[in-house]
C-alpha cells in the first residue's frame, strides 16, 4: 500500500461537529455578496453607451472581494477545529521506526560474479546502504546456507554489523543448502520480542521450491526478498514467491523501495494501535490562515479590530531579547519534539525543558551520565527506567539495578522493567564472579590507565587492568580496535556456528538471549 492510499484510508476528523458550521459559512458568504450586487441603482434610463463610460469598478466586482477572504479564513478555521488527524501520537519511549531482520544467504552460488563484483559481496553492500539509510533503528542480521545463525542480535548501532558482514563467507558456514524457511522462523523469534512490528528482509539469489510456501504465507512479519539476480535471469522459486522481490539495481532504487514498504507496513500497523491517540494535525491550518490574516491590511480589506486585537495581545506579553521567529509559533518543548523526531537528540536536548523528554533526548545522544542526573528530577516509572538504561550502557551496573527497582516500585507492570533487573542483576553478578577468578595479587608496576569494574560487594581483591602507553598514542578507533584482535572475524563466526549445529537451535537461543539488551 502506497503512503497516499494509506493516508486517505486513514484520514478522518476527531471532532466532526464543527464541519456543521461550513453551511453556515457558505450561507453567509452567499448573502453578503448577493447583497453588495444587489446594491447597483437603477441606470435603466441612461443610453447603453453613457452607462458603460460612466460606470467606475464594475469588473472589479467580479474579482475577489474582502468577504471572500473572510470566508476562506472561517472554513480553515472550521477544519482546524474538527481535528483533522491521519496517523497516531507518537510513544517516545518505543522505537519510531519498524525493526527489521536481515537474512542473508551465504552459499557458493551466491559467490557467482554476473553481478560484480559478486553476488554476496554486492548484497553485503546493499546492507550497508540500508543500514545507512535507516540509521538510528533497529536491526538484526541472520545467515543462513544449509542451516541458519543468529550472526548480529537487535541493535541500533549499524558499526556493529559492518565486521560481522565482512567475515560472512561460504566457507564459515557448517553446511550447504538452502534452508530460507528455518530462517525465517529464527527471525519470526527474533522479531516476537520487539514492541512494535517489524519485517524480514531476504537477501538471496534463490529460493527453494519447497519454501516458498512459508515465506509467502500470511499471518506473519512482513517478508521481502531482494533478489541478487542479473537481468534475464529467473528463479523457480523466487517467481513462486507472493511477497515483493525486488531486483537488485545499479543505484539505490532498490534499497529506497524496500524502506518505502517497511515504512508503509510499520505506519499501518502503528495506525491500528488502540493505545495510543490519534495526533491532532489541525495546528497546521494555522499557516494558511496567517497568510490570509496578511490580506485583511490592504485597502478596502482592513479589520481594525484585528490590529487592536494584536496590539493588546502583544503588549502583554514578555519580548524575549533574542526570540527567533519560530518561537513565535512554538514553545521550546515543541521545537524540542521537532528535533527529536528528526532524530537530532543533542539538538533537543538544548531547547527540551520538560525534564523527561530532555533526558530521554540525553540518553538518545549517548549522553548518559547526563540524562541520569536530569532524570533525577522526574519521579516517574519512566524515567527509572530510562535512567536504569542509561546506567546500564555507561556500565555503572549496580546503579542500574538500583534504577529498575525503583521502576518496578513505581509501576510493578512496567513493560521490561523486571527482564531488565533480573539480567542486570547477572551482569553484576558476573562482573563480581570473574574478578574473583581473575585475583591473582600481581603487580607489574607500570604505569596504565585503571579501568574499574562495578564490584560495590568487594569481592575479590583489587586488581588493575594494565594498558601500555607509547608516546604519540591516543585514543584508539573502533576499526583500529578491531586491527589489534588476531583472530579473523570469520574464524570466530565459524566456530560459533559448528557448536549451535552440534548442540541445536538451543543453543543458538541462549547465546542471542544474553546478547539481548
Amino acid at each position: 500500500m502506497s503512503g497516499l492510499e494509506l493516508f486517505l484510508e486513514a484520514f478522518h476528523f476527531l471532532r466532526p461537529w464543527w464541519l456543521a458550521l461550513l453551511p453556515i459559512v457558505a450561507l453567509l458568504w452567499w448573502r453578503v455578496r448577493s447583497l453588495r450586487v444587489s446594491r447597483d441603482p437603477s441606470v435603466d434610463q441612461i443610453a447603453p453607451h453613457l452607462r458603460e463610460a460612466l460606470t467606475v469598478g464594475k469588473s472589479a466586482r467580479s474579482r475577489v472581494q474582502p468577504i471572500d477572504g473572510v470566508a476562506v479564513a472561517l472554513v480553515l478555521a472550521a477544519l482546524g477545529a474538527a481535528g483533522p488527524t491521519w496517523s497516531r501520537m507518537p510513544d517516545p519511549f518505543v522505537a519510531q521506526s519498524a525493526p527489521l531482520v536481515i537474512a542473508l544467504e551465504v552459499t557458493t552460488q551466491m559467490e557467482e560474479t554476473d553481478i560484480a563484483p559478486s553476488r554476496l559481496e554486492r548484497g553485503k553492500q546493499k546492507i550497508r546502504d540500508l543500514l545507512t539509510l535507516r540509521a538510528g533503528a533497529r536491526t538484526a542480521l541472520i545467515a543462513y546456507a544449509g542451516s541458519a545463525h543468529r550472526v548480529v542480535p537487535m541493535t541500533d548501532d549499524p558499526g556493529v554489523m559492518t565486521p560481522y558482514l565482512s567475515g560472512l563467507t561460504p566457507d564459515v558456514m557448517p553446511e550447504d543448502g538452502e534452508v530460507a524457511a528455518e530462517a525465517l522462523a529464527l527471525a519470526t523469534d527474533i522479531l516476537s520480542r520487539e514492541e512494535v512490528p517489524g519485517g524480514v528482509l531476504f537477501v538471496a539469489d534463490s529460493v527453494d521450491p519447497a519454501d516458498a510456501a512459508a515465506l509467502s504465507a500470511s499471518g506473519g512479519p512482513l517478508v521481502t526478498v531482494l533478489a541478487m539476480l542479473p537481468g534475464g535471469v529467473a528463479d523457480r522459486g523466487l517467481d513462486a514467491l507472493s511477497v515483493p522481490v525486488i531486483r537488485v539495481t545499479p543505484d539505490e532504487g532498490d534499497i529506497r523501495q524496500i524502506n518505502q514498504m517497511l515504512d508503509a507496513a510499520f505506519r499501518r500497523a502503528m495506525l491500528e494501535n488502540s493505545d495510543q491517540p490519534w495526533l491532532d494535525r489541525g495546528y497546521l491550518l494555522a499557516w494558511p490562515l496567517a497568510l490570509l490574516a496578511l490580506l485583511w491590511f490592504r485597502r478596502g480589506w482592513t479589520m481594525r479590530w484585528v490590529a487592536i486585537a494584536g496590539l493588546m495581545l502583544g503588549s502583554g506579553l514578555p519580548q524575549p531579547a533574542s526570540a527567533g521567529v519560530i518561537d513565535w509559533f512554538l514553545t521550546p518543548d515543541q521545537q524540542g519534539r521537532l528535533a527529536f523526531e528528526r532524530r537530532e537528540y543533542a539538538r533537543a536536548a538544548e531547547l527540551f525543558v520538560d525534564p523527561l523528554w530532555r533526558g530521554y533526548a540525553l540518553y538518545r545522544d549517548g549522553q548518559y551520565e547526563e540524562a541520569v542526573t536530569v532524570l533525577d528530577r522526574v519521579e516517574t516509572a519512566q524515567a527509572a527506567f530510562i535512567q536504569g538504561m542509561a546506567q546500564m550502557k555507561s556500565r555503572a551496573y549496580r546503579d542500574g539495578v538500583r534504577s529498575f527497582e525503583t521502576t518496578l516500585e513505581r509501576d510493578p507492570d512496567y513493560p521490561g522493567a523486571a527482564e531488565n533487573l533480573e539480567l542486570s542483576r547477572e551482569i553484576v553478578d558476573y562482573v563480581e564472579t570473574a574478578r574473583e577468578q581473575s585475583d591473582t595479587g600481581e603487580e607489574t608496576g607500570i604505569g596504565a590507565d585503571e579501568v574499574v569494574l562495578d564490584n560495590e560487594a568487594n569481592r575479590g581483591a583489587d586488581t588493575e587492568m594494565q594498558a601500555p602507553q607509547e608516546e604519540g598514542m591516543g585514543l584508539m578507533t573502533t576499526d583500529q580496535w578491531m586491527q589489534t584482535v588476531d583472530t579473523r572475524t570469520g574464524d570466530f563466526l565459524r566456530q560459533r556456528f559448528a557448536i549451535e549445529q552440534a548442540r541445536g537451535p538451543a543453543a543458538a537461543t541462549e547465546a542471542d538471549d544474553g546478547a539481548e539488551e
